[in-house]
């Protein structure tokens, strides 16, 4: 008797079009919570610091869900051999979720000289913690 400790894909279809398929709707439903945080968070910091606090919202979000979604694609592109290879895969997918943050962080910073860094901090970390809740997001 062979047992296994994940589950086999579909019958004929390969593995990541099977992970690209489940982390679909999760993905998808949490960039839309992203984005409609995005834009109130813009909205509110138009009304508190004008234009500038809500192109620096606007920037935080929109760091915030590029690196999320890079580190999705990351994620899905991870081999599913092994449970070993699947937290690689999760790993790597973090690794370069954090280096993407930091290097878009510091490109805002350092060119954006009206920057509101309290607008853009709070966007970028509501954004983030919205990125997280994928995980309880169920597929049905």
């Amino acid at each position: 008797m062979h047992l296994r400790y994940t589950s086999a894909p579909s019958r004929g279809a390969k593995s990541a079009v099977v992970m690209l398929r489940q982390l679909r709707r999760p993905v998808l439903t949490v960039l839309k919570w992203q984005l409609l945080a995005t834009g109130a968070l813009a909205l509110t910091f138009a009304l508190i610091s004008g234009r500038h606090g809500a192109a620096s919202a606007l920037a935080g979000g929109a760091i915030s869900i590029t690196a999320g979604l890079s580190a999705a694609l990351i994620a899905s592109l991870a081999s599913t051999r092994s449970a070993s290879s699947v937290v690689l895969g999760a790993l790597r997918a973090q690794a370069v979720k954090l280096g993407l943050a930091l290097v878009l962080l510091w490109l805002v910073l350092a060119n954006y000289k009206q920057v509101v860094v309290g607008a853009l901090t709070a966007a970028f970390i509501v954004t983030l913690l919205i990125f997280a809740m994928a995980f309880f997001v169920r597929d049905y």
